[in-house]
């Protein structure tokens, strides 16, 4: 089994910024996707951004430019970087692990990210 852990979630003002953090512990495999999704009251989960083991990204159009995300794989962990945060970035931000050979999801607890105007 793999755990992924959140860490990095809180309350910020509007501009502000917050650094989340997700380690991946248990069964790991080498090919694997790692991401961010966030899922705000009464919308559905959707992808924030996300990175391959190589280092490739992808991020949803609302967030380009103000959110990176990286990763240290001697560390199996992914961050991300939130920057010029908004009220409607406002979510439980959850740590996915995709394993490309199975195409099995892994998910972590979740962390709130509430941002104020």
């Amino acid at each position: 089994q793999v755990q992924l852990v959140e860490s990095g979630g809180g309350l910020v003002q509007a501009g502000g910024s917050l650094r989340l953090s997700c380690a991946a512990s248990g069964r790991l495999f080498s090919i694997d996707v790692m991401g961010w999704y966030r899922q705000a009251p009464g919308k559905q989960r959707e992808l924030v951004a996300r990175i391959t083991k190589s280092g490739n990204t992808d991020y949803a159009d609302s967030v380009k430019g103000r959110f990176t995300i990286s990763r240290d794989n001697a560390k199996n962990t992914v961050y991300l970087q939130m920057n010029s945060l908004k009220p409607e970035d406002t979510a439980v931000y959850y740590c996915n692990k995709l394993n490309v050979i199975t195409s099995i999801n892994y998910w972590g607890q979740g962390t709130q990210v509430t941002v104020s105007s």
